[in-house]
Parts: structure tokens; C-alpha cells; sequence
């Protein structure tokens, strides 16, 4: 999802108001895009990116642009080593929902996030929005029953209200949610099958368990489902994501 998240993360950024300077959270960090769009727009804004997994932390290290203010850790959104009130703001990019517990999560955001900050959230549409999957996930459950119970559409926090409610839920205020959309533009159909075989999320792990025979039954129905004649045409896909934001009251919980 590298290459789309390079889209969504601007819109994030705008969609959150995050303050020009101070230190700023960015939870499930992955390779940095978030981190870096936060960083290049102000040089007074300091990043600290938090992720579980060793390998996208060692990476976003190796390619970091800015150094001097973002920096990135390997950690657990649900059990934050920062004291109370330590960032002026807090995002997140297309992670929330694969967070065990996104409600013990978001409670650590809010108690490391200042009285008064912003705590922000963005995640994939995979009900209605997201074409690239849901036309992907619809076409294998063609071909495969087990396909069915794997759809991303089944996935917590995907659908329009069910962050804000989140929100809401741990004492935020000033909850406000909306649709933030991208297109997806590929160069051929191989553009848009091929990163699915290299076996990251849901659809890569999928894959990875069908045999041959069944993969190429599989491709064949996804690309029908797509209404791509040849190989090598060109297309694009909407995508949403839903965003939300909250503010940390000034009072305690």
C-alpha cells in the first residue's frame, strides 16, 4: 500500500490541522510516508514514528530525509512508553484497524497527547470504497468459498461512522469525520495484480495459501470484474479513505 499511501497522507495531514512545531506521533509509522510529509511542511514540527515491526522502523531509518526531526521507534500503539502529555498532536495512517485493541490504543494517544491537541485517524473504505480490494476480494469468493470469509469488508472501523464513534467512545471532542478520495491509476493489469503476489495484507497473505491452478482462475475473474480487455490497458480506480479528528479535553478523564 506504500504507493497509495503516498496520496493519502497530504490529505491527512491537511484533514488533522497539525500544529507548525512541537513533537508530533505518528502511530504505525511503516516506512515513514506520513512522517515525512509531516516533517517536510515545518521545520518546527519534531515526528516521533512508532511501529511493531523492526524491519519498516530499520528502513524508514536508512531513507530518512529529515534526521534532524523525525525518528522512529519500534513499538506498541497499546502500551506507549512516553509520559502524559508529551506531543502536540497525534496521527494515524491505514493502521487502525489492524490494531488488536483499537480502543486501548486510542486511550494511550489521548493520555500522551497534550489537553487541547488533536488525535487523527485515516483508514481504507474496504466496504464500498476501496475498488482496487473490494473488486479483488468479490472476484475470488467467485472462485473461492473460503475467499467469503477472508473479504476485507468484514474488517473493524472501515465503514462511514465507526472511528467517530470510536472517538467519541474514549471522551474526545470535537469529533469530526469525513471521506477523503484518491484514484489509483495503473499502468496495466500486471500494475495492479503483481503486488498482490508478494504476499503483504490480508490478500497477499490469501494468495499465498491458493494453488496454481486456482491462482490463474482467480486473476482471470478479478480481471474480468475490472473490464480489462488487454494486458497491457491502462485504468484507475476510486479509492476512500474515512478520516477522523478529536480533540483531547482540557479536563482529566
Amino acid at each position: 500500500m506504500g504507493r497509495w499511501s503516498c496520496l493519502v497522507a497530504p490529505l491527512l495531514v491537511d484533514f488533522a490541522n497539525v500544529p507548525d512545531s512541537g513533537r508530533v506521533i505518528d502511530i504505525g509509522s511503516g516506512i515513514g510516508t506520513l512522517a515525512f510529509e509531516l516533517a517536510e511542511r515545518e521545520v518546527g514540527r519534531h515526528v516521533t514514528g512508532i511501529d511493531p515491526s523492526r524491519e519498516f522502523v530499520a528502513y524508514a531509518e536508512s531513507i530518512n530525509p529529515f534526521p534532524d526531526r523525525t525518528a522512529f521507534q519500534v513499538g506498541d500503539a497499546q502500551d506507549l512508553h512516553f509520559e502524559d502529555a508529551t506531543f502536540v498532536a497525534a496521527l494515524s495512517l491505514l493502521v487502525f484497524n489492524f490494531i488488536p485493541d483499537p480502543k486501548r490504543a486510542l486511550r494511550e494517544l489521548r493520555r500522551v497527547t497534550q489537553p487541547g491537541g488533536r488525535i487523527s485517524a485515516a483508514v481504507w473504505d474496504y466496504g464500498e470504497g476501496m475498488r482496487m480490494l473490494r473488486t479483488f476480494w468479490d472476484a475470488a469468493a467467485e472462485v473461492d468459498t473460503r475467499a467469503e470469509k477472508l473479504h476485507e469488508k468484514h474488517m473493524p472501523l472501515c465503514r462511514e461512522g465507526e472511528l467517530s464513534r470510536l472517538w467519541r467512545e474514549v471522551g474526545l471532542e470535537h469529533v469530526h469525520d469525513e471521506p477523503l478520495d484518491i484514484m489509483m491509476r495503473f499502468d496495466s493489469f500486471s500494475d495492479y495484480w503483481e503486488p498482490f503476489l508478494e504476499g503483504q495484507g490480508p490478500a497477499g497473505a490469501y494468495l499465498r495459501t491458493v494453488d496454481g491452478d486456482r491462482l490463474q482462475t482467480i486473476r482471470s475473474a478479478v480481471k474480468q470484474q475490472l473490464s480489462v480487455s488487454l494486458e497491457n490497458d491502462a485504468f484507475a480506480l476510486p479509492a476512500r479513505v474515512w478520516a477522523v479528528r478529536g480533540t483531547v479535553p482540557d479536563q482529566s478523564p
